[in-house]
């Protein structure tokens, strides 16, 4: 199998990574030629043009920055879909969007997935990031082979659309999760608790996250780095509250967290990293947020397994 993989960013190139690692066939496209000529050397063949990888490869797979990002690549390889060849969306986007571009593409007689991800950048690297796939069963069972590459879980959640769906509310969820741990090592600190002592107290409670065990470290550590910038953090979120709208859901909380982050934008710029949020409270407080013995960097530690699909229970 030919596969193409367009958009080579923090998530893009690390999901294209897991591929070449596993001796997959691999064709990537960027418009940065110097990620392109990365990939090259280690093994995987350049592609011209989003237009030349959908002629060459049965599967083209898209990682990219936005909606609008995705319809221009999509526009570009549609002359060129036809039966048998599929087209795997694994941005975070918006539903109504992919549904779109999904019936375009079946439209010519090929096959379309959304496939987002879940679970940071360092699981992405090893294959260990969970995935949301939306599709016929069809064409799942088909792309699972793939999928089980690109990830260690995953799930299919329904028709084109469902997954773009739960992964944007996860995203909310995550990033609601970011400000109350901002708020709470903030709010630790002024009461005079030790950083490290706070951490590890969330760490065996019951208000321990996965983006407490990875995004707390980051910003103890004073990097802030978790490869996820502000402007996508407002993108996601935004996209959640659209659903909300759309369905006269009166929410609350989510309309606050579009503010804080259009602030955090306006403050320190929309690509500083999301976990930089927190230099909103240590600006107002004067109080300082790190710690020593805390990492610069997420690694997965985890042994990069064969993945699998999850069945919800019924």
């Amino acid at each position: 199998m030919q596969i193409g993989f367009i958009g080579l960013g923090n998530v893009g190139a690390k999901l294209a990574g897991s591929l070449l690692r596993n001796d997959k066939d691999l064709h990537v496209f960027d418009l940065d030629a110097d990620l392109v000529a990365g990939f090259v050397a280690r093994g995987a063949k350049a592609g011209e043009s989003a237009a030349a990888l959908m002629q060459t490869c049965d599967v083209v797979i898209t990682c990219l920055p936005s909606p609008q990002a995705c319809d221009v690549v999509v526009t570009e390889m549609l002359p060129h879909v036809g039966p048998g060849k599929i087209w795997m969306e694994m941005s975070t986007t918006d539903a109504t969007e992919v549904a779109r571009l999904a019936a375009d593409v079946t439209a010519k007689g090929g096959s379309a997935v959304e496939c987002p991800v879940s679970g940071g950048c360092h699981r992405a690297d090893t294959g260990n990031i969970s995935i949301f796939a939306g599709c016929d069963r069809a064409t799942f069972e088909r792309v699972l082979p793939l999928l089980t590459i690109l990830g260690r879980r995953v799930l299919h959640t329904g028709e084109v659309g469902s997954a773009s769906t739960l992964k944007v509310m996860t995203n909310y969820l995550a990033t609601a999760n970011l400000l109350t741990v901002c708020e709470a090592m903030i709010t630790m600190k002024a009461a005079g608790l030790d950083l490290a002592t706070t951490y590890e107290a969330i760490k065996i409670s019951s208000g321990t996250s996965f983006v407490h065990e990875t995004e707390s470290q980051m910003i103890l550590n004073g990097c802030r780095d978790i490869n996820f910038t502000m402007d996508l953090v407002k993108k996601d979120i935004g996209l959640f509250q659209d659903i909300a709208e759309r369905h006269d859901v009166p929410l609350e909380i989510s309309p606050l967290m579009v503010e804080i982050f259009k602030d955090g934008i306006a403050r320190y710029g929309e690509r500083a990293q999301s976990d930089e949020i927190i230099r909103r409270l240590e600006d107002a407080t004067g109080l300082d947020i790190t710690a020593p013995g805390f990492p610069s960097e997420m690694i997965d530690d985890e042994p990069e397994e064969p993945g699998y699909e999850v069945v919800p229970q019924r």
